[in-house]
């Protein structure tokens, strides 16, 4: 791919280079093969700049960065400048790999996204599409099934399975949506139909420096990267959901609020049912009556969300609760402790029982 066609609309080149075949892109000076645009980043600790001997070692053709560099680059690599290097690695990765699943849903909050993915994969599955899920547990597929560490991918990462699982045939695909995965840029030229918001806690503030911060990284994922025309699934019992509801409004989205103050699709009231809950859900003036088989309240909140993006699945989800058999207890093991809120849960669920 030529260099001109990865850049976007701010980007600062010399002209010589606009036909300069591209063969990559990579922000790891370490993973930089001959002819790739490395994208120089600057993070919390380092400086992507600090890398660039590396790369250029490895055979970079392009450096993109915020700023030259200060030594000059080599006569024939080109240079470009952007005002934004994350953004901008997002959007060139985005355009390397251009293949993505037809629909795309992200979900955010502290709590409820690995669920509601998993959710989303498996009601899409039971309706006959071809469906993956990206998140916490890594990436599920038709085809494989891959561990992750981050709950978003890279973008340069991210972007590639999105080729990929396009190439696979997946049409359908439901993906978290971190704070520092949307602070980032990582999702940046992903095109998102549906966004999800479950809620929002004190969490991840050794990242970011307020509860402000944080909703404000949350709230991009609505303002910034759902599509025109897209829709926005909104649970609305929670602190924070009128600032989500107002940049669903002010974008135009199709907003969908649910919960128990939902006016799309409402929580009329839970009941244990065993090990299990019955949900009593009311849209469009019709009451439903639903089995979940789950335990714990991250369960039939969860539902709501998934409900409205778009309808009901009953698989447990990787990231909810296994009940494990303790001589006469039973004990509610969360499958991974993510944050506060997931230490407390269990506690709060076991004494519904």
């Amino acid at each position: 791919m030529k260099l001109a066609d990865l850049l976007t609309a701010d980007a600062l080149s010399d002209a010589r280079f606009a036909a300069l075949e591209i063969a990559g892109v990579s922000a790891d000076s370490r993973a930089v093969k001959p002819g790739e645009l490395f994208v120089a980043v600057a993070g919390a600790k380092t400086d992507g700049l600090n890398f660039i001997p590396q790369a250029l070692a490895a055979g970079a053709a392009a450096i993109m960065a915020e700023r030259p560099p200060p030594p000059p680059l080599p006569a024939g690599v080109a240079f470009i400048k952007v005002d934004d290097a994350r953004r901008a690695l997002a959007l060139a990765a985005a355009k390397f790999f251009s293949r993505q699943p037809r629909v795309i849903a992200a979900v955010t909050g502290t709590s409820g996204k690995t669920s509601v993915a998993a959710f989303m994969r498996q009601i899409w599955t039971a309706l006959g599409h071809a469906a993956a899920s990206i998140g916490t547990v890594g990436l599920v597929s038709p085809k494989r099934e891959v561990y992750g560490s981050l709950t978003t991918p890279d973008p340069v990462a991210l972007h590639r399975s999105l080729d990929q699982l396009a190439r696979e045939g997946v049409t359908h695909l439901a993906i978290e949506a971190s704070s520092h995965g949307l602070d980032q840029r990582r999702l940046d030229g992903v095109r998102v139909a549906a966004g999800g918001f479950t809620n929002l806690s004190r969490d991840h503030l050794d990242y970011h420096p307020s509860v402000e911060a944080y909703l404000a990284a949350k709230l991009r994922l609505f303002e910034a990267l759902v599509v025109d025309g897209g829709s926005a699934v909104i649970d609305v019992d929670h602190e924070h959901s009128d600032a989500v509801v107002a940049a669903a409004k002010q974008r135009g989205l199709k907003l969908i609020t649910v919960g128990r103050k939902g006016d799309g699709i409402r929580l009329v009231a839970t009941a244990i049912d065993g090990f299990a809950q019955r949900l009593t859900l009311m849209h469009a003036g019709k009451t439903y009556s639903l089995k979940l088989p789950l335990v714990g309240g991250a369960g039939f909140t969860a539902c709501p969300c998934t409900v409205g993006s778009p309808s009901w699945g009953s698989h447990d989800p990787a990231g909810g609760f296994r009940v494990c058999p303790c001589g006469n207890l039973f004990v509610l093991l969360p499958r991974c402790f993510g944050h506060a809120d997931t230490l407390c849960l269990p506690v709060t669920t076991l004494r519904r029982f």
